[in-house]
């Protein structure tokens, strides 16, 4: 039995295809998305129908992202957010094209039912931006936070890498948790287009939605694969790559 984790998709349906191929997925396997399926390219709402009939057949867990509350939102009122709009949003509007209200509705439920992180018996987190509370996810005051900080990233960036684990200056945010696997900030932001590794944190967006590829890791051997960089794969579209 494995479990694997899989990066921010952004609408990169074709990308998600190649990687799960890669990952060669058996019925005892657990997969586990750190958010943002939506916004960017232009299948993202093919990749939350693909996402739903999945977990019919493969145990599935589904963080949700900042992207993905912005989409659920929308499903939920009609109201379009204009800092979404200008981030994707636009995109996944034009996905659901042909899409029935029930179709939209079951998506929304999908929305709806996600976790904003998940802490397995390993005691690994599973969150898609961070947490700022030195007590831990569960003292955490604003939930937003789990879907929008970067600060937990940066720090685990900038920590001394000499720095003892039981030492009084180690941050507490850190030692929660036996590791913690994020989204969210790409690290094509860092020159890398491959997961990074800082403390006990790994980052598993590896910029599908800008100009990187979309990434699966076995989170014990630390093993991962990745799509084809994604804007290949829609070579008459943007992205996210208009700014």
């Amino acid at each position: 039995m494995r479990t694997f984790v899989i990066g921010d998709i952004h609408g990169g349906f074709k990308a998600l295809i190649q990687v799960l191929n890669q990952l060669e997925i058996q019925d005892e396997d657990t997969l586990i998305f750190l958010g943002d399926y939506v916004d960017g390219w232009s299948e993202s709402a093919q990749v939350i129908q693909f996402l739903i009939e999945l977990s019919e057949k493969i145990h599935c867990i589904f963080i949700k992202g900042n992207h993905d509350v912005w989409c659920e939102e929308w499903l939920k009122s009609d109201k379009v957010n204009p800092t979404w709009y200008i981030h994707g949003g636009k995109e996944t509007m034009e996905s659901y094209i042909g899409f029935s209200k029930e179709n939209k509705e079951l998506h929304f439920q999908f929305f709806q039912n996600m976790p904003l992180y998940h802490i397995d018996d390993k005691n690994r987190l599973f969150i898609h931006a961070g947490f700022t509370s030195m007590h831990g996810v569960e003292k955490e005051v604003f939930k937003e936070t789990f879907y929008f900080d970067r600060t937990l990233w940066e720090m685990a960036l900038s920590l001394d890498k000499n720095l003892d684990v039981n030492s009084e200056l180690y941050p507490n945010r850190l030692k929660h948790y036996s590791e913690i696997f994020i989204g969210h900030t790409p690290t094509i932001n860092f020159n890398s287009y491959e997961p990074m590794h800082a403390a006990n944190v790994w980052n598993i967006d590896t910029g599908a939605t800008f100009y990187g590829k979309l990434t699966g890791m076995n989170i014990d051997t630390k093993v991962f694969f990745q799509s084809d960089v994604v804007k290949t794969l829609y070579p008459n579209e943007m992205g996210r790559n208009k700014f």
